[in-house]
């Protein structure tokens, strides 16, 4: 059980190290420092076999509520319980030591953890197959690379058998197969009744996995409920965000800014938006519906068939797909300086439910750049369906019975 009763926690934030020593004076009456709320009354009950899933955008206390759960972190106010063996993987690099070899680190944090070195003998044949790190278990941690120190420490951390879990974006930094190991786990300890609290950025994984979710937001618990719900709201928060500080770039300096820019300045793309089938702009499609990508540029110079393209990336940056005016079998033809072009690509949205990343750019006819924009906008599908994958092939089974 994990019972959090009003926790706040405060740091004192200086402009100077010195000023942390002046203010201790006592002819020094002034405040040199400002308080920054890392949390502010939370309050959360989870029950025993519970799995609860933290999200919320960078900074916004999903790591310091699990660091003050883990008892690492001593709140301000408020009143922290919990009955049961913590066993937490927050900080990557916290924990382990990095002189010593991966067995000892497993067999410190299993005593520290209340076990008996025959207990973690036991285990530690577990660890070592779940971790997959193969000679490396008797080399120093400060050898690992980052995907082997996750590696050992979230194996270490599961088999010690922890009544209460605690993980912070552990399955950011394994790959592929590790990570589906993981879930596998997970998914074990959740028929075990191992009460599992987790913060992660993978939203689809939070909704999978996660009995119930929170929204943190400036260190307050925005939303608390169902995790489809909860991560659909988490969605449209950042996506009107996004869309305020696009609206403003675009005002500022006549463009998106997107992730990364570059050209040669003969035009610049002034506006793009994600289409609906009604042609409205939107920022979520529903998986098969028609949809349409329109794109705005002013030519600064004179331009002889130029070139509009559209890229468009999973959240894992994936390449997922992309065409442009060429290929598609269009010759815009001459624009003087001053002039605006205005060009709208228009396909059948057959993506899988998750997040993606829109790039535009402006060519010239042999493809260099005049204008281009990673990550002009992000936009999100939605389905009915969870379909594994990047594409929805919108597949239809017909099946029978035959006679043997």
């Amino acid at each position: 059980m994990v019972l959090l009763q009003k926790v706040s926690k405060v740091y004192p934030l200086y402009r100077r190290p010195s000023d942390r020593i002046l203010e201790l004076l006592p002819f020094f009456p002034s405040r040199l420092h400002r308080d920054f709320w890392a949390l502010r009354e939370v309050s959360l009950s989870v029950e025993r076999g519970e799995t609860v899933g933290i999200v919320g955008p960078n900074g916004s206390g999903k790591s310091t509520l699990l660091a003050t759960v883990s008892g690492i972190v001593q709140p301000t106010s408020g009143r922290v319980v919990t009955e049961g063996r913590i066993a937490a993987l927050l900080e990557l690099g916290a924990g382990f030591n990095p002189e010593f070899t991966g067995r000892e680190n497993v067999h410190l944090n299993g005593e520290i953890l209340g076990l008996s070195r025959r207990e973690v003998e036991r285990v530690f044949p577990r660890i070592a197959a779940f971790a997959d790190i193969g000679d490396f278990v008797d080399r120093p941690v400060k050898e690992y690379s980052s995907g082997m120190y996750v590696r050992l420490a979230f194996a270490a951390a599961i088999h010690v058998e922890p009544e209460i879990l605690i993980v912070d974006e552990a399955l950011a930094v394994g790959d592929a197969i590790f990570a589906n190991r993981c879930i596998q786990k997970f998914e074990e300890l959740k028929r075990r009744r191992v009460t599992v609290l987790f913060v992660s950025h993978d939203l689809g994984l939070v909704k999978r996995l996660a009995d119930r979710a929170m929204l943190m937001l400036g260190g307050r618990v925005e939303a608390e409920g169902v995790p489809g719900e909860v991560v659909n709201r988490y969605v449209g928060l950042v996506l009107e965000r996004e869309r305020n500080r696009r609206s403003e770039e675009e005002e500022s300096d006549g463009g998106p800014r997107g992730s990364f820019r570059h050209g040669d300045g003969s035009s610049r793309i002034l506006a793009v938006e994600m289409l609906n089938a009604g042609g409205e702009p939107t920022q979520v499609l529903a998986s098969g519906e028609k949809a349409g990508i329109r794109v705005r540029m002013r030519f600064a110079r004179p331009s002889q068939e130029p070139v509009v393209g559209i890229l468009i990336r999973s959240r894992l940056g994936i390449d997922v797909f992309g065409t442009n005016t060429r290929i598609e079998g269009l010759r815009l033809g001459s624009f003087a300086a001053g002039e605006v072009l205005q060009v709208e690509f228009h396909f059948d949205c057959l993506l899988t439910g998750q997040q993606y990343a829109l790039t535009v750019a402006m060519q010239h006819w042999d493809g260099t750049s005049q204008d281009w924009v990673d990550d002009a906008l992000s936009f999100t599908v939605v389905d009915t369906k969870d379909t594994a994958g990047l594409a929805n092939l919108r597949t239809k089974v017909e099946w029978q019975r035959l006679q043997a």
